[in-house]
Order: structure tokens, then C-alpha cells, then sequence
């Protein structure tokens, strides 16, 4: 037994991930292409417009929050999206997206168990290190009806959110199965303080120490996001592919189209 995936990417960290059949939103952004945030360190603009407007959207059932106190994750637009529905983030987002009766800060390595569109879900949330001072979550997704895989460990779906690679993460192939790895990458950079021509800082991945995450963990595939659309980011989807070709892990990428449904399995 195994669970069941697809994705529709739509933007940024912004994507449908449809497990056994309940529809999952990560970081909902909606912004259309020209859209600009002052966001202190940096001036933060979309190029491109969402795949999918809100009105386009199917039912979703659940939000995975990575953080939402940054615009490219959480905008004007997908705040709409978190009234009524289980809306899982972090500590500090629980608390700021009060008083909805479904939101849940988690903190890391905390886990929640809900029923979601009448299934089953145990929603675990992984550590990150993002923009210092700044709370930011990764999730875990896994249920009963899940099955298990590697050591009969429980098999499992894993949405990195806005992280560089920290050895923390290295426990999660001793207690799940990940099965598929949705990673936001781009090897996004910002400047270490409000000076724009300072020194900068990696603030998520690039395709080398996504490729050590993706080991570490002893994922199945791995899923690109977070790699085109702003001007922070450092690689796009030329340089990732070049990338994953010299680690060679070509072969255990699965690439989205914006706006397609992509079964993954």
C-alpha cells in the first residue's frame, strides 16, 4: 500500500498536492506578475502570473503554512483560502491568523492528527532555517491508509517549506519512508541587514544541498517548487537541472508544469 499523489503547480511554494484524493494547498500566493512587497532586507516582485487564479481552484481541504509573514508565501489574496479550513503552521502563525477556528501552530517535530475531507492525517512539523528571527515550518504528511515501505517504516509525503539544509532534518529517514520530497528550492539570497548592497545570506536551497537533503532523508523522488518568478532567487530551472545532472539524480526528479495535474504516483 501506498498513498497517492498529484500535484498541480500554480506559483512559487504554491502548489495542490492531492493525496489520496483530499486537496492539500502550500503557501498560498496569488499575486498577479508586477506585484511588489518592501520587505525591509530586499524589495520583494513577482515576474509571473499564478497558474491558477482562485476562482480556478478545486475544493482544498487543508493548507500547509510554511510561515506567513512573508509575502511570497502567504499574500492578500491566498489569506482567503484559510477561512473554514484545517490550516496547519507555525507557532507564531497560529496565534497572528487568530481567531479561525481551524488554524494550528505547530512546533518542530510536533505532530497533529485530523480528519481531513473524512480521512485520516498525521501532520508532523519539520525544523527549517530560513530568515533569521523569522518562524518558518516544514510538514510531513502521513496517515493509516499510507501503508508502509523501507524497514516498515510508514511512508510518508515531506514539503520542505523555505529552509537551507541543516543536519536536523538527517532524522526523518529513521522514522518515515519519504516517498516523495517537495522541496523549495532557488538558492534564494538576501542581504544580512537592511544595507541591499551588504553581505548576503542563503535563505533556501540550491540544487547541491537540495541533492544532500534528498539522501539524507533516503527520499523516492524528488519534487522541485520555489525556483522561478522573483529576483532573490540564485537558481532557476536551467541551473537545477544542470544541477541534478552533475549529482546524478537526474532520473529521480519529477518536474511540474504550472496549471497541470502531475500524478507522481
Amino acid at each position: 500500500m501506498s498513498p497517492t499523489l498529484n500535484i498541480t503547480h500554480i506559483g512559487t511554494a504554491t502548489a495542490i498536492l492531492e493525496i489520496n484524493g483530499v486537496n492539500f494547498l502550500t503557501d498560498p500566493f496569488f499575486s498577479p506578475a508586477g506585484t511588489a512587497w518592501d520587505a525591509g532586507r530586499v524589495i520583494l516582485k513577482v515576474t509571473e502570473d499564478p497558474a491558477l487564479r482562485l476562482d480556478q481552484l478545486p475544493v482544498i481541504d487543508a493548507v500547509l503554512l510554511s510561515h506567513e509573514d512573508h509575502p511570497d508565501n502567504l499574500d492578500e489574496l491566498g489569506r482567503q483560502l484559510l477561512d473554514g479550513r484545517h490550516v496547519f503552521t507555525t507557532v507564531d502563525g497560529g496565534k497572528k491568523l487568530r481567531p479561525r477556528p481551524a488554524v494550528y501552530g505547530m512546533k518542530p517535530w510536533q505532530k497533529r492528527e485530523a480528519i481531513i475531507a473524512g480521512k485520516k492525517f498525521e501532520i508532523i512539523a519539520t525544523p527549517t532555517q530560513h530568515v533569521p528571527g523569522d518562524e518558518c515550518t516544514g510538514f510531513i504528511v502521513t496517515g493509516d491508509d499510507f501503508g508502509t515501505g523501507r524497514d516498515g517504516l510508514p511512508n510518508a509525503i515531506y514539503f520542505t517549506g523555505d529552509t537551507v539544509y541543516i543536519e536536523e532534518l538527517d532524522s526523518i529517514a529513521d522514522n518515515y519512508h519519504i516517498r516523495v520530497a517537495v522541496m523549495n528550492l532557488g538558492n534564494a539570497h538576501v542581504p544580512m541587514t537592511e544595507d541591499p548592497n551588504g553581505p548576503l545570506m542563503q535563505i533556501t536551497m540550491g540544487g547541491k544541498d537540495g541533492t544532500k537533503l534528498f539522501h539524507a532523508i533516503k527520499a523516492d523522488v524528488l519534487v522541485p517548487m520555489h525556483y522561478e518568478s522573483w529576483g532573490h532567487f540564485t537558481q532557476f530551472g536551467n541551473e537545477l537541472r544542470q544541477a541534478f545532472e552533475a549529482e546524478g539524480i537526474s532520473d529521480k526528479i519529477c518536474w511540474l508544469t504550472g496549471g497541470e495535474k502531475i500524478t507522481v504516483f
